[in-house]
């Protein structure tokens, strides 16, 4: 993805002309646990009363939607937030979506994704999950990856603005960080990145000169 610069400040860019939408591509850190944590709580609370699952089940569906999530986030970074587009059109929604991000990473205002994008995907994976498992055992699995969501915001948000000097966040800092100064065509994974492991993109593979 080429890029003529990269704002090491907590600055932005306007992206749009109305101030309608200007004032709503800004958003505050804590509005995925706002809108995603009722759902959450609401989630498990349809798997026990209406769907009358028993505690196991429903903390065996839950991390499964969690192992979900952790896969969803590498495949829609990898290859919908780093689609290379062709088009003058898709050249502005790449932007909008992800590359004012990696313009302006430690913009404060753009670290989350905005409910006009997170709301639809999540209609859109619990009718996957309907789908595929049927509805005594989506609120549950959806419960997992709605938490799963909640949890890489929040630890986006952290790589770039608290002072992750420790353990295991000092490493997730680290690690996307790179990703944003060294090479975005790798490390993918923000909160989980075995993904990154799985499929190779850990580091760019070296080319044979020979």
């Amino acid at each position: 993805m080429a890029r003529r610069f990269v704002s090491n400040q907590d600055e932005t860019v306007r992206m749009f002309d109305s101030n309608f939408m200007e004032f709503f591509s800004h958003i505050h850190p804590s509005t995925p646990v706002v809108f995603f944590l009722p759902v959450v709580i609401w989630m498990i609370w349809l798997s026990a009363a209406v769907n009358e699952l028993s505690a196991i089940t429903i903390v065996g569906l839950f991390f499964l939607g969690l192992f979900f999530w952790t896969f969803i986030e590498y495949v829609l970074h990898r290859f919908v937030f780093h689609y290379q587009p062709k088009t003058k059109w898709g050249g502005r929604l790449h932007f909008i979506l992800h590359g004012v991000h990696h313009d302006y990473p430690q913009d404060s205002t753009r670290l989350v994704m905005t409910p006009s994008v997170s709301l639809p995907l999540a209609a859109f994976f619990y009718g996957v999950f309907w789908l595929a498992f049927g509805f005594e055992h989506v609120n549950g699995i959806f419960a997992g990856m709605a938490f799963g969501y909640m949890c890489y915001d929040i630890i986006h948000y952290a790589t770039h603005h608290f002072k992750m000097n420790k353990g295991i966040g000092k490493w997730l800092r680290q690690y996307h960080m790179r990703h944003h100064y060294q090479d975005d065509a790798t490390k993918y994974g923000v909160s989980v990145p075995i993904w990154d492991y799985v499929f190779g993109t850990v580091e760019r593979k070296k080319r044979d000169n020979g």
